[in-house]
């Protein structure tokens, strides 16, 4: 690339985000931290503000103009984000608050209506910690045992000693598909189908990998997959589970009330 590319390619993306335009000190402004959270660019700016401006309604609960196209714009989301992901049908997407909550819903529903005493969570030492908190909770409330399988000195998973931790008993597999710390590439489909063998369900937190790579979750084959939208120059305050239709139908309410019910009464 030579100089003036180069040059040129810096004032398209200062361009495209604004907040690279600013001068804090008086000196340009290089972001360096989208692993944490990605800025936005103008293109979500602008249309959660034109949304804002001229669109704004509850979604699916009206039937006038404004709720009608909200609901349209949020369904619409759904179908896109289940593309994103190759994902089988708009209804495997689940819109959280963030990843960590996407994990904490799947620990809350599946995993305390699935888990016993004596059954087993099997993550890996390179997880988030919001890939290993809500399996802790999760097995102080149930007698599961969470396992945890080591890495190298390279920082990747060690795939004979993930391998002999799987058993019998182990009833979840919770990986991260790129490590947020180390930048590790776990081969998901791999260790997704090494769980499957031995009937495990596959959580896989993408938070770090959706920015950066195709995700296909029916090539990779996992049950559960998740990411946040503000690592993906999105919006902040949106996260996505996926999850195959069959363990979401299976799943208890996680939470009550609001656009849930059909119709409540005080029996």
């Amino acid at each position: 690339m030579s100089a003036a590319t180069a040059r040129l390619d810096v004032e398209r993306v200062r361009k495209d985000f604004p907040v690279l335009a600013t001068k804090p000190n008086g000196k340009d402004l290089v972001f360096l931290d989208s692993a944490a959270s990605a800025q936005k660019p103008n293109a979500v700016i602008d249309a959660i503000a034109e949304h804002q401006r001229t669109s704004y309604a509850n979604i699916h609960r009206g039937v006038y103009q404004l709720s009608r196209r909200s609901t349209e714009a949020f369904e619409g989301a759904r179908v896109k984000t289940a593309h994103f992901l190759s994902a089988a049908d708009p209804r495997e997407i689940v819109f959280t608050r963030n990843a960590t909550e996407a994990i904490n819903l799947v620990a809350q529903t599946w995993g305390r209506s699935q888990l016993a005493p004596g059954d087993e969570i099997l993550i890996t030492e390179m997880e988030h910690h919001a890939n290993i908190v809500p399996w802790q909770m999760l097995c102080e409330a149930t007698g599961a045992v969470l396992r945890v399988a080591p890495i190298d000195d390279e920082g990747v998973l060690r795939s004979d000693a993930f391998e002999e931790l799987l058993s019998s008993r182990t009833r979840l597999v919770a990986f991260t598909h790129v490590s947020n710390a180390l930048g590790t590439i776990n081969p998901a489909r791999e260790l997704t189908e090494q769980a499957h063998a031995h009937g495990a369900v596959v959580l896989v937190d993408g938070a770090q990998a959706v920015p950066h790579m195709a995700v296909d979750v029916c090539e990779i084959g996992c049950d559960f997959y998740v990411f946040t939208g503000h690592k993906l120059f999105g919006p902040s305050g949106v996260g996505v589970l996926y999850g195959k239709l069959a363990h979401l139908e299976a799943m208890p309410p996680y939470q009550g009330g609001g656009d849930m019910i059909e119709t409540v009464t005080f029996e």
